[in-house]
């Protein structure tokens, strides 16, 4: 096995970064596999598992960055990191006046440079974190904690240190924000309006305000407040601080709350706190028949949420039944026989949930590596519907996110489109700063493969709007042309994906 890795010390290397050194290495002939990244623990497991000679990576840390490739050669492997390694530093070095910019190595420095700071995008390894999230609110910042696998208990006592000082903790695992108009993560480009969301989300939060963008709203804050925020443990901190923050803000005329499943004693504690404020809760999977105050609406989904948050506005929500592409019937007519299975192959963990909530109304059981029902968790038994969440850490393991990297994506969109038995894939394909430059690009010749000679149809969500750097309305023209059906929004391309499975035509107008 021709397997090598090369690691810089007490280097820190962005994930986009690292994107651009394997997309560097996997385009030499001969390369079977590469990465770059940090040298997590998990990371560090991964190289493991690929070959690499533990004594190369013995005493490597979180701190440190590396290279890895495995080839046909000795030869091709020296090539790809020494390519590599050019397209990380091409990348991560800026040129001033001639001469490298200085970066700041610690908070200290950065507000010294910048004294009218305010918020903070912590984005450092979950054992470093914590720290870091202290040594800013101490400073009188805002954080927006990117970091994931921050320990439960320090979760809760970060978010008390925050509230003592006025202040937000947002996250851990908080991918999006928009704050004064500045996008913070993987954040849409949308107009100022008059809805304010509060996000136990991050594609979620992505969603609501594309959503609002596109459909003539616009939106005051975003405010993610990590995924944990309305479990029973953390019991909501963080978004009754949010949402008091909308309150207060002349701008924001309405508020939207959104949510993977939460808590059921949480969430009705929050919804009976919410003030004088209109408020809709788009809480995914929580029962529809839970008490709400006066002012507060309930909703199921995403859709129904921005929908419900038009029309306290007194705006006419556009028809999201609509869709682009070939007919269900069309559809049909393409698949070869026996075809009746349903995947969903996405990027955003709420998107997953809220696949997994409808298709639980409609098939019954499916499968998935967050399932909602635990039961019904993987491995997945023959001939079973399956939602899977790309973006969970055993599909990132050693690469970037699928949002910046779509290939595994692309790997498992083959996979999947070459079982016999499935009529039908989800995917989602989010835009926005931080995702990939032109992900339709790569996805389109796969899905017209996939869907070729009888294959299962792919039914696309894409996720964004026309100011994202992708621009919206081309990403969704590529996947038209590709042959998919696209929809309006993430919840009717899993009622699409239903009908063509299962030929019902009436589930498109399905209640939400």
């Amino acid at each position: 096995m021709n397997v090598a890795v090369k690691v810089f010390r007490d280097t820190y290397v962005d994930s986009v970064v690292q994107l651009q050194g394997i997309r560097a290495m996997r385009e030499i002939d001969g390369v079977e596999w590469a990465s770059a990244a940090m040298a997590t623990p998990a990371n560090v497991a991964t190289l493991k598992s690929e070959g690499v000679d533990s004594d190369a990576i013995h005493d490597v840390g979180s701190n440190d960055f590396f290279l890895v490739a495995r080839g046909s050669s000795d030869e091709v492997v020296a090539e790809a990191l020494a390519t590599g390694e050019a397209a990380v530093r091409s990348t991560s070095e800026t040129e001033d006046s001639g001469e490298r910019e200085v970066t700041a190595r610690s908070l200290r420095d950065a507000t010294r440079r910048q004294a009218d700071s305010n918020v903070a995008v912590i984005s450092v390894p979950g054992d470093y974190a914590t720290l870091a999230a202290y040594e800013a609110l101490s400073s009188g910042l805002h954080v927006l904690l990117f970091s994931d696998n921050v320990p439960l208990d320090k979760e809760i006592a970060l978010k008390d240190y925050a509230l003592d000082r006025d202040r937000l903790l947002m996250g851990p695992g908080a991918g999006t924000a928009m704050l004064g108009g500045t996008g913070l993560g993987f954040a849409n480009v949308v107009r100022p309006g008059r809805a304010g969301v509060v996000a136990a989300a991050g594609t979620g939060a992505q969603e609501a305000m594309s959503l609002l963008d596109r459909w003539g709203v616009g939106v005051t804050q975003v405010i993610g407040v990590g995924g944990r925020d309305l479990s029973s443990a953390v019991g909501g901190r963080m978004t009754r601080a949010a949402i008091n923050a909308l309150r207060d803000d002349p701008a924001t005329e309405v508020i939207l709350l959104v949510s993977k499943p939460p808590s059921p004693d949480v969430a009705a504690d929050v919804l009976a706190t919410a003030g004088d404020k209109p408020l809709v809760a788009a809480l995914i999977g929580l029962d529809p028949d839970t008490p709400t105050p006066p002012g507060v609406v309930l909703a199921g989904t995403l859709e129904t949420g921005v929908t419900a948050t038009l029309d306290v506005l007194g705006v006419e929500p556009p028809d999201t039944v609509t869709f682009h592409g070939p007919s269900i019937d069309q559809a049909r007519q393409r698949l070869s026989p026996g075809r009746s299975l349903i995947r969903g192959l996405f990027s955003g963990g709420t998107l997953c949930y809220e696949s997994l909530t409808l298709l639980g109304r409609i098939v019954g059981e499916v499968r998935s590596n967050t399932p909602i029902n635990p039961d019904w968790g993987l491995p997945a038994p023959p001939r079973s519907h399956q939602c899977l969440d790309l973006g969970e850490e055993e599909y990132t393991r050693g690469r970037p996110h699928p949002m910046i990297d779509p290939e595994a994506r692309v790997d498992l969109l083959r996979e999947h489109g070459a079982d016999p038995e499935v009529a039908a894939i989800i995917l989602d394909v989010v835009l926005g700063y931080g995702s990939n430059d032109d992900p339709a690009a790569i996805f389109g010749p796969v899905c017209r493969s996939v869907m070729a000679d009888g294959g299962p149809q792919v039914v696309a969500y894409v996720l964004g709007t026309e100011g994202d750097p992708q621009g919206f309305a081309g990403q969704r023209d590529q996947l038209i042309e590709a042959g998919c059906i696209v929809t309006e929004t993430a919840a009717r391309a899993t009622l699409a994906a239903a009908a063509v499975a299962t030929s019902d035509v009436s589930l498109l107008g399905m209640r939400l």
